[in-house]
Order: C-alpha cells, then structure tokens, then sequence
C-alpha cells in the first residue's frame, strides 16, 4: 500500500489550498481515511478522517473552515482547505486505517500560511 501526498504550498493567510492523496494498492472506499498534520517539535495532529460509509469527522480547530473528500474512480481523497490561518501551518499526511495491514501513511506535503 502507498499513499502519495501532493498539493501544500505558500498561501496567504485567507487562501485556500485543496490537498491529494492518491492511493495504490489499496482502496480508499474500503478504508477509513484521514489527514493529520504536524509542526516542529509537536506530535502529530489528526485533522480530519472519512469512514468507510462516508461519515466524517474534524478537529475543532478546523471544523467550517475545512473538509475531506473522496473520488473512488481516482482512489484519492482530498482535503480542501478554506480561510487558512497562519497556525494551519504544518506538514500535512494522510492516512490508510487497514484492518489487513495497519496504518499507512504518505510522505507529507508542506502547506505554509504567511500573516
């Protein structure tokens, strides 16, 4: 199972950045997927998360402001993210909950909000 993880960038606080990850050798309709997000020095944050029925759930840090999704033709899940913060600052993973196999994770895609 890999995840790639794509789409961070440098964004005004305000912006907003959508983004991708895209799974192999797995699905992610048939596994509950998630995005967490980490800064320096600090454990690692869960975001937000998508059940398998398509049930989701968010931090309360992001609630309103940002939101996961899914395209089963792609494999991919998506998180948009609107009216960032310059604390949204962080290095952004998804995440594969396996019952077969565990926990899956993406590499990390950097998403920087300047003040």
């Amino acid at each position: 199972v890999q995840l790639q993880a794509s789409g961070g960038g440098l964004v005004q606080a305000g912006g907003s950045l959508r983004l991708s990850c895209v799974v192999s050798g797995s699905s992610s309709r048939l596994n509950p997927m998630a995005w967490y997000r980490q800064t320096p020095g600090n454990q690692r944050e869960w975001v937000a998360r998508m059940a398998v029925n398509g049930f989701t759930e968010y931090a309360n840090s992001v609630k309103g402001r940002f939101a996961i999704s899914r395209d089963i033709a792609k494999n991919t899940v998506y998180l948009q993210m609107n009216n960032l913060e310059p604390e949204d600052t962080a290095i952004y993973y998804c995440k594969l909950q396996s019952i077969r196999s565990g926990e899956h994770w993406g590499q990390g895609t950097l998403v920087t909000v300047s003040s």
